[in-house]
């Protein structure tokens, strides 16, 4: 998938006048790219249209317009857009209670490499943790993680012939899977190649 550019963005003006008609369309759009995992984890694939939402969310809040500023926003998200052969998603530990939430992430430590994907009867395909982050803070505990998943082209061609996804995630302290996935979301995976 390409990645994002400033023309590809509306500016804050035009955000705001069409805003609730865009948020309504992408949060419709991400429903079929979205699988919980469990009670406390969720995982959503991305692409350039979730991408796209996510960074005009972030200029609306920031209220960012200078070029050099969107550049740096375009920067730091461009990376969750899969390439060519692979998925993207942001990995969410949810609990409600701040001190909870902060236990919980201490005690699944290392969460965010035993996340997977598995295609028809293909081995699992784990996912490799924050590649974009700088090293200090990939390795952080955190509630929320972006994963790359490499596929290889049989990976691919599998799923281009409509073979069942499935994910899951492997940790001692957290291990369960949908397997497989609704078609809907099978079929929206799809769509990447």
């Amino acid at each position: 998938m390409e990645q994002l550019t400033r023309s590809d963005l509306l500016p804050l003006e035009r955000y705001e006048a069409v805003r609730a008609d865009f948020r309504s369309r992408v949060l419709d759009y991400k429903k079929a790219r979205e699988v919980r995992i469990g009670t406390h984890a969720v995982l959503q694939f991305e692409d350039r249209f979730t991408v796209q939402y996510q960074i005009q969310e972030m200029l609306r809040s920031e209220r960012l317009f200078e070029p050099g500023r969107v550049d740096e926003q375009l920067a730091a998200y461009n990376p969750l857009i899969p390439g060519p052969g692979e998925w993207k998603a942001t990995l969410l530990l949810e609990f409600g209670d701040p001190a909870e939430r902060e236990r919980e992430v201490a005690r699944l430590e290392g969460i965010e490499r035993r996340v997977w994907v598995r295609v028809g009867d293909l081995e699992p395909v784990h996912g490799r943790p924050n590649e974009h982050l700088p090293p200090e803070e990939a390795g952080r505990p955190s509630a929320v993680h972006f994963l790359r998943f490499p596929l290889t082209e049989e990976t691919v061609e599998t799923v281009r012939r409509g073979a069942p996804i499935g994910v899951g995630i492997d940790h001692p302290d957290y291990n369960t899977a949908v397997d497989p996935l609704p078609e809907e979301t099978r079929a929206a995976l799809a769509t990447d190649f």
